[in-house]
Parts: C-alpha cells; sequence; structure tokens
C-alpha cells in the first residue's frame, strides 16, 4: 500500500481537482439535479463537507464523535440524506469556503495521527490510510457527480490506485452485504492504468479474473455506471457475479446505476455512503 503522505497527497489533489469545478460556479447552477437522485450540486459539496468534518471529528475527538454516531443511528438509512440536505441549503460561497477549511484541516490531521491508530467511523474503526483512502474515493465519486452534471469530462489519474486497490479490499464485503457467501479463492484483478501500465492484484494464475480499464472499474465499485456500460470482463462465474454486487463503499447495498445512465441522466441513488 502506498505510504500515507502519498495517499493524503492525493486526497488532497482530488480535493483540489473537484474545486476548481465549481469554484466559478454561479449560484443557480449549484441548484443543477444531478446523476444521485434527489442531489444538487450543493448537496455533492454538502455531503462532503459533512463526512470531512466528521472524519476530522473521529480523528480528534472520540467522545464528540461518539455523540454524533449514536445521533446517526437514530435515522441509520436516512443521516447521510439529511446532512447533505442541512449543508446544501447554505449559500455557495460559505459551502464551498467551509469544505476548503475542512478538507485541508482534516489532510494535516490524519498526518499527525500516531501510527497504528484506528479511527472510529460509521462502520468498523479504521487504520489512518484507509480513512484518507476512503475520502479520497468519496471525493472523486462525488466528483464525477459534479462533471457529468456540468457536462464536464474528467480524464483519469494515477489517483485512481488507491480506489481500486479499496474496491478489490472490499470484495466480500460486497458478497457479505448482499447476503452471499464470498467465495474462499483469491481473484486476479488486472487493471489498465492511464498511464499504459498494469494495475494487478491476486495470483496470476487464479482462475476467477476480472480484467478492463482502471476507471471502469473504479466507476463500477463506486457504483457510478452500470456494469454492461463499462468494458470490464470477468472469466468464472464467482467474478461474473462480483461484478454485478462490487461495492467500495459501507452501508447497506447500493441499488447502483440504470444501463446508460452516463448518456440518459437515469441514475438511481446508490445508497449511504459512508466509507468503509
Amino acid at each position: 500500500m502506498a505510504d500515507l503522505n502519498k495517499i493524503v497527497d492525493d486526497l488532497s489533489a482530488e480535493g483540489a481537482a473537484l474545486d476548481a469545478l465549481v469554484a466559478d460556479l454561479p449560484d443557480e447552477q449549484w441548484t443543477l439535479t444531478t446523476p444521485a437522485e434527489g442531489w444538487t450540486v450543493a448537496h455533492q459539496i454538502g455531503h462532503l463537507a459533512w463526512t470531512d468534518r466528521a472524519a476530522l471529528i473521529a480523528a480528534t475527538d472520540e467522545d464528540a464523535f461518539a455523540a454524533q454516531l449514536a445521533e446517526a443511528w437514530k435515522n441509520p438509512l436516512g443521516f447521510v440524506d439529511e446532512g447533505a440536505e442541512v449543508e446544501a441549503r447554505r449559500p455557495p460561497n460559505e459551502l464551498l469556503a467551509d469544505w476548503r477549511t475542512t478538507r485541508e484541516k482534516l489532510a494535516e490531521v490524519l498526518l499527525s495521527v500516531p501510527a497504528g491508530t484506528k479511527l472510529p467511523w460509521f462502520g468498523p474503526p479504521m487504520s489512518v490510510a484507509s480513512m484518507a483512502t476512503a475520502r479520497l474515493m468519496e471525493t472523486w465519486a462525488h466528483g464525477r457527480d459534479v462533471a457529468d452534471t456540468l457536462g464536464l469530462t474528467v480524464e483519469p489519474t494515477g489517483r485512481l490506485k488507491h480506489i481500486a486497490r479499496l474496491g478489490v479490499r472490499t470484495r466480500n464485503f460486497a458478497y457479505t452485504v448482499h447476503e452471499l457467501t464470498p467465495p474462499a479463492d483469491e481473484f486476479r484483478v488486472e487493471l489498465n492504468a492511464p498511464d499504459g501500465t498494469i494495475w494487478a492484484w491476486g495470483e496470476e494464475e487464479a482462475p476467477q479474473r476480472v480484467t478492463g480499464p482502471a476507471e471502469d472499474f473504479c466507476l463500477l465499485v463506486t457504483q457510478r455506471v452500470h456494469r454492461v456500460d463499462t468494458a470490464l470482463q470477468a472469466v468464472g462465474a464467482d467474478a461474473d457475479r462480483w461484478l454485478d454486487i462490487a461495492q467500495a463503499f459501507a452501508g447497506p447495498p447500493g441499488s447502483g446505476r440504470s444501463e446508460h445512465a452516463a448518456q440518459t441522466g437515469g441514475f438511481e441513488a446508490a445508497g449511504a455512503e459512508a466509507a468503509q
């Protein structure tokens, strides 16, 4: 796994990339409906501000986070949407300024947490590196929602490797959350990276295999695209099943997105996205 400094640097870069998409938006464009059903651009940025703030609290004040967690579990399937809704009501310039400050503080704090510390979260406690990776995943995924809304093309970068690795590591979680027994055998995953190299996980001779573009895999595990709209290929029944249920975010099973949603706008909400 990449070292913590690299992950946090890439998290900051991902935040800056999304920031650049919305920094000069007129206020009326913050109310545009995004591919996530019921969410505007303001909801997307508001969700990131809310969850980055929660991560900051988790890393700095365990008691305060425990109180926040208790409140969240009063509405376990709706607290994420509630948080985004509250944030989305703020003036765009205020919301953006708050997100900038929060994510900068979070980056600083993550680098200062003692090695070996497990941070509390809405799912199982996480290492600092896992927390940073989860925040990067969410920032990228919600950034894609914003870019799609604005009709902008986002060029894939090497930062996707963190998300791809998380997608591989959460294979068993995807099966479990769908009340399925995870396969006993390891899969081989080979992804075409943006720079033309291959990112690979698992035994080279594993009979169950997934191959294809890294960007497609990341879009799939964050449920930003339907499987049929990717160039991913599966060899083996277990690998094929995985591509139908892949989910790198915590919470109940996401409903995924409709076929050809990127072209039609017919997305379905992916469900609660408190990152694991």
